[in-house]
């Protein structure tokens, strides 16, 4: 069964850094898009960035471009995603998410997405 687990949200102060990372577990390939997605409470779920399989691609949502990076290891199954210049607006859960449909075109819906991992509090305060 294929899982996907997410680490390294937290507390930090505006201005700061944190980094995420999501492990992708019983599937032996990684020719697929990797994506990060937030929801803050009573808002929808936001696309933030995502990957393609080499990793030679990445898109990020207008409001994190410049501060967020994401990058992946497919030796290792995974995808991080590194956070600069934190604002009080980046609290929300952060999620983890797989298109296994694509490799190479990368979408911004949520519904493309097949597998999600159980999500991870980010906190900036201000």
């Amino acid at each position: 069964q294929v899982q996907l687990v997410e680490s390294g949200g937290g507390l930090v102060q505006a201005g700061g850094s944190l980094r995420l990372s999501c492990a992708a577990s019983g599937r032996t390939s990684s020719d697929y898009v990797m994506g990060w997605f937030r929801q803050a409470p009573g808002k929808e779920r936001e696309f933030v960035a995502a990957i393609n399989w080499s990793g030679g691609g990445t898109e990020y949502g207008d409001s994190v471009k410049g501060r967020f990076t994401i990058s992946r290891d497919n030796t290792k199954k995974t995808v991080g995603l590194q956070m600069n210049s934190l604002k009080p607006d980046d609290t929300a859960v952060y999620y983890c998410a797989a298109d296994f449909t694509r490799r190479r075109i990368i979408l911004r819906n949520p519904r493309a997405y097949e597998l999600w991992g159980q999500g991870t509090q980010v906190t900036v305060s201000s």
